[in-house]
């Protein structure tokens, strides 16, 4: 069974727990919720799922249910000692941050699919998926309910407002699609925003520039993105060096689509 809104309140009373603010935390209180995430992930037997801020395991619960390997990762200690207790042996629970947990013991030995799968933190979502798309290429899909506007980052297009790094970055990876929004009243406390499923499936053949070096020009562009790029990227190249990638000087950043920062990113590589 996955947890109720009052099997949430009884649990944060039980252990004398509060949702604190600092880290982001807002728990799923809807089993239906979970269980269309945990569908969304397509994951079951013999999948090693990695989820990240477990909380109180609503989504935890309905991951075990799969049939899957999960595995939590859960900063806070009293809330890592608290889902513990609600998984026992189902699942194993790690208490360290995300950002700098060590993957080969996430991981250990498992040579299956691996997957991970959260309701993330606001204020870590974008940060956390691009490092683990960057450095953790063990992991094939990343599941992930979100802030909506960060969501539709991830998955924007060349053109769109909303269009920036994590885009272009996520891009450089992984293909990502929005697959549901997930109203504030299904959360515990309720948050002040929309929040989205979105899913972000990794390529076959790695990446085809290094991450870093793609960041570089990215950030540079997207940093004056109002600007045109013989002004924005000023700093790395100049106006002949955009225009021999094939790209139009006085373009602007959010037009560009993923094969041309690739191209201006190699100019830079090659720019003694």
């Amino acid at each position: 069974m996955t947890h109720s809104r009052p099997t949430i309140h009884e649990l944060l009373d039980k252990h004398g727990l509060a949702a604190r603010r600092e880290l982001g935390q807002n728990f799923v209180a809807d089993p239906n919720t979970v269980r269309r995430i945990a569908a969304l992930a397509d994951v079951g037997e013999g999948d090693l799922v990695v989820e990240i801020g477990p909380g109180l395991g609503s989504l935890t619960l309905a991951l075990i249910e799969t049939g899957a390997i999960v595995v939590a990762i859960e900063i806070d200690s009293g809330l890592a000692a608290a889902v513990a207790e609600v998984v026992g042996t189902d699942a194993r629970v790690i208490e360290a941050d995300a950002q700098t947990v060590d993957w080969n013991e996430v991981i250990g030995d498992h040579d299956g699919r691996v997957h991970v799968v959260a309701n993330l933190p606001y204020n870590i979502g974008t940060t956390l998926v691009l490092d683990i798309l960057a450095d953790e290429p063990r992991v094939s899909t990343i599941t992930v309910l979100v802030q909506s506007e960060v969501a539709e980052r991830f998955a924007a297009q060349p053109g769109s407002k909303i269009y920036g790094i994590p885009s272009v970055m996520a891009a450089l990876h992984a293909d990502a699609h929005v697959l549901a929004t997930v109203p504030p009243t299904v959360f515990v406390p309720r948050p002040k925003v929309q929040s989205s499923v979105v899913k972000l499936t990794r390529r076959d053949g790695g990446p085809e520039i290094a991450h870093g070096d793609l960041g570089t020009v990215v950030r540079a562009g997207f940093g004056q993105r109002r600007k045109m790029l013989r002004r924005a990227l000023g700093g790395l190249l100049t106006e002949e060096q955009i225009a021999a990638a094939d790209v139009d000087p006085t373009a602007r950043a959010e037009q560009l689509d993923l094969a041309a920062w690739i191209r201006l990113a190699r100019v830079v590589q090659s720019t003694p």
